[in-house]
């Protein structure tokens, strides 16, 4: 006992030269310094049993952490009952307690370490105090409700019916004509085109003017009773010359079918079927192209800024769209565009929603029942924002909706220019006479 109470007194000693230390914040530490290699065994210094962290200032087991707690505690006085040199191991630890606690003071463990009861208390009103703010900070998260995450779903279910990524179905359409040695023009405009936005930044690509004055958001109508027609037209194209808009008949054939494919989801986005037919196809006239827009970034490449679909023979160049009858006044601002909302990174369930926005839209021309396909938007775009501030955190989360709400304004500007480069083409019959009936349908037959 005497050996005890002198290597106590030297303990004692030497802790007066020690600088001040947190005792409380030592005492709840049992965890590894990050010194010490995290993936060495942690061993108990008084018995050799698995240790479970420092305590009391010493890599100890439970089992002596409680013991020297105790001791400590009741002031306790033990005597060796043999000769004061005992080997404390896991197994003859409680055969003697003088020589137990003598390993415990010699591998450092300090009674100033141990938390008196009121301060035991305190920290469990800090522990409980600090649980309790964790969990209402959570409470006050935003949720998706389960009825907005079974919209989500509806919507990206609705979306994967309706776009294939294999592209299996292009080979079905009038095969693409490449007239090469005519598009050396529209060739080296996409190529000075390319360069210019591949060191664009996608946030600087449109101005704020055409977000301010876009309208507030709505909800899309359902198409069911457009008729689809998907005739051959091969019998109407056997005589044309292809040798002016040779990728026209190819073009036309893909955006028929991507028509109907927007047709398909918008029927399944929840409420569109709750608007009038009149309204629904009012809706799809005026965003088909729109959509088919947001729904053509998914195969956009920023690398070559093409729109590859497949093999090579589907793989759309700038150059290709202009032999189709369209000019750099729509292509341009088009490439911006799909540069940019390729930027955004946008999630699934994010660009789903985005593309049922877009569709349910009450200021377009024609909507007779504008209350109720806003009161359907504003529900898909409450919808939006809520999943942006659960499940996009910052950076790329940072003012996105507002980003994504410009994207639907750029995309009204592209369909301007779009339906005005289409008027010049369908006033002429030998190009208008490779159009599909339902793009003649959807954007309106212009022949006189």
């Amino acid at each position: 006992m005497a050996q005890l109470q002198d290597s106590w007194e030297v303990h004692q000693q030497s802790m007066a030269y020690l600088p001040d230390t947190d005792l409380e914040a030592v005492a709840a530490s049992t965890s590894l310094p990050d010194e010490l290699d995290r993936n060495a065994p942690r061993v108990c210094g008084v018995c050799g049993d698995r240790a479970t962290g420092f305590h009391f200032n010493a890599m100890t087991c439970e089992g002596c952490k409680g013991f020297f707690r105790r001791s400590m505690k009741r002031k306790a006085m033990f005597t060796c009952p043999f000769n004061g040199d005992c080997k404390i191991t896991k197994d003859n630890r409680r055969h003697c307690q003088a020589c137990r606690l003598r390993r415990c003071v010699d591998i450092g463990m300090m009674k100033e370490f141990i938390l008196t009861d009121e301060e035991v208390q305190r920290k469990r009103e800090m522990i409980l105090k600090r649980k309790e703010e964790e969990a209402l900070k959570e409470s006050l998260k935003p949720k998706l409700s389960e009825e907005q995450q079974k919209v989500i779903e509806i919507l990206i279910e609705a979306h994967r019916k309706t776009y294939d990524p294999t592209y299996a179905d292009f080979t079905k359409f009038r095969p693409p004509v490449r007239n090469k040695p005519g598009s050396r023009a529209a060739a080296r405009s996409s190529s000075i085109l390319t360069q210019d936005l591949s060191s664009e930044d996608s946030t600087d690509l449109f101005g704020s003017d055409a977000f301010s004055t876009f309208p507030e958001s709505v909800e899309p109508p359902m198409f069911s009773n457009l008729v689809l027609s998907e005739e051959n037209d091969e019998s109407s194209s056997m005589n044309i010359d292809f040798s002016h808009l040779s990728m026209l008949p190819h073009l036309a054939d893909l955006v028929s079918y991507s028509i109907q494919k927007v047709i398909g989801f918008a029927k399944m986005i929840p409420g569109f079927r709750d608007l009038a037919a009149e309204d629904q196809i009012a809706l799809l006239k005026s965003s088909a192209i729109e959509v088919i827009m947001l729904r053509s970034n998914q195969s956009f490449t920023l690398e070559d800024m093409t729109w590859t679909c497949g093999s090579s023979d589907f793989k759309y160049r700038i150059s290709d769209v202009t032999q189709a009858g369209h000019s750099m006044d729509l292509l341009e601002p088009l490439v911006k565009f799909q540069v940019g909302l390729k930027k955004l990174n946008l999630h699934e369930e994010e660009h789903v929603l985005l593309m049922a926005i877009c569709i349910l839209s009450p200021d377009r021309p024609g909507v007779q029942d504008t209350s109720l396909v806003e009161s359907i938007q504003d529900r898909l775009s409450e919808i939006l924002q809520t999943y942006i501030r659960c499940r996009h955190p910052p950076p790329g989360g940072r003012l996105l909706y507002a980003k994504m709400i410009q994207k639907l304004a750029d995309l009204r500007s592209l369909n301007e220019e779009h339906s005005k480069q289409y008027r010049c083409l369908s006033f002429q019959p030998e190009h208008s006479m490779q159009l599909t009936p339902l793009v003649l349908e959807v954007f309106g037959n212009e022949i006189s």
